[in-house]
């Protein structure tokens, strides 16, 4: 049969993953909320000033 032959490739592959630790996962975590919400802000600024600038000069 070679679904066991299928299945060992993958299964010796996940047993050399090394997870983050909870530290680490929790610190990423952080990090990637911190940059979300700065773009946000910064589309944001962007957006007030492009209505502004149409709402001055087109309308």
């Amino acid at each position: 049969m070679k679904l066991p032959n299928f299945l060992s490739g993958p299964m010796s592959e996940i047993k050399k993953i090394t997870w983050p630790t909870r530290k680490e996962t929790i610190k990423y975590t952080i990090t990637v909320l911190a940059i979300c919400i700065f773009v946000a802000i910064v589309l944001g600024l962007f957006d007030l000033l492009y209505m502004h600038l149409l709402e001055t000069y087109i309308f």
